[in-house]
């Protein structure tokens, strides 16, 4: 059996191994360069976060609550980002026949449309300094995620958002930690504050926020800089598939990720948890370790029947166990991975 054969049985095993964990690996490389990974990159929402934002406060300026609510479900309505998705919910229990029309999502800032005839902006404060529109200033000190709302290039208030953090996230970084994981750095779009607090609660080395999708591949790009970082980013957005494909490693999270996340990394997670990252990577550790022993196995093996050939001592049948024999061995060796526990 040639070494190329013991390399590839030890990774197919591997590859069957990670799919009983819900874990698809898009090629044996992957699973390989999993074991050098030093440096973990983490988008915030809909990874370390649930990404299922509800509704927690509605504050308008010179207009009627109800009439507002009504009027920005209507636009978020044309939008598949969660916050959006938690608003129309929030007025689901209404119908909300209000003519949408000109959509026009603007990448890290938020929506502008037209509803019932009227100008609608609704998004981060970026949106609205975008277009020189006026606001109460207070907004700035709201920790929390809101929606600003902006209607015929007036302020007509905000929505307070609220996510929580996964319930594995935090245990997960400390494992990260634990098997070696030199670096973790959090990515995210929202206020730096909010990015500040959440990678204070989970434990997280570095974090930055108040992020644009370009901003995002900028810092990875900044840590590619030190060529002894092998780099994993985690994501689940189609604004994160840039980043995903320019790191080592891209992983999705399929569970809530966008079809472009998944379709551009090379690892796809297909549950929410957060610490299936950290049983990639014990899978691919333990892979590798297979592999090593297969191949020592087959070494060992083929040099002693050389030896005993050499002296007149090996018959026809050691040479078919140097052979076949290593091979079943190897077979079994492999399989028994898929008997590993990797909690």
């Amino acid at each position: 059996m040639r070494i190329s054969d013991l390399y590839s049985l030890g990774y197919f095993g591997g590859i069957g191994a990670a799919s009983r964990n819900g874990i698809l690996f898009k090629g044996s490389n992957y699973l390989e360069l999993m074991t050098k990974v030093n440096t973990i990159v983490m988008d915030k929402t809909g990874t370390l976060t649930e990404g299922v934002f509800k509704v927690q406060e509605v504050v308008t300026s010179g207009i009627d609550k109800k009439e507002f609510i009504k009027t920005l479900a209507a636009l978020e309505s044309k939008s598949t980002h969660p916050i959006a998705k938690a608003i129309a919910e929030y007025q689901s229990s209404e119908a909300t026949p209000y003519q949408v029309e000109d959509i026009q999502e603007i990448s890290g800032h938020g929506l502008i449309g037209k509803v019932n005839g009227q100008e609608v902006l609704a998004g981060n404060t970026r949106l609205l300094k975008k277009y020189n529109i006026e606001y109460d200033v207070a907004i700035d000190q709201i920790i929390e995620t809101i929606v600003v709302v902006a209607i015929n290039k007036k302020f007509a208030g905000y929505v307070l958002i609220a996510d929580r953090i996964k319930e594995d996230a935090s245990e997960t970084i400390k494992q990260m930690h634990r098997i070696g994981i030199k670096q973790i750095v959090m990515l995210s779009g929202d206020k730096m504050a909010i990015t500040q607090k959440v990678a204070g609660d989970l434990g997280i080395d570095t974090a930055h926020g108040d992020l644009l999708p370009e901003h995002k591949v900028e810092k990875v790009e900044a840590l590619k800089q030190d060529k002894s970082k092998i780099i994993a980013f985690v994501g689940d957005g189609i604004n994160d598939a840039p980043v995903l494909a320019l790191s080592d490693v891209g992983i999705a999270m399929g569970a809530m990720g966008s079809d472009a996340a998944i379709e551009t990394a090379n690892v796809v997670i297909q549950t929410a948890h957060t610490s299936k990252i950290v049983t990639a990577i014990k899978i691919g550790r333990a892979t590798k370790r297979i592999v090593i022993q297969n191949i020592t196995l087959a070494f060992a093996v083929k040099v002693v029947v050389l030896i005993l050939g050499a002296g007149g001592l090996a018959t026809m049948w050691e040479a078919v166990f140097a052979d076949v024999g290593v091979a079943l061995l190897a077979i079994l060796n492999a399989v028994r991975i898929q008997r590993m526990d990797f909690k």
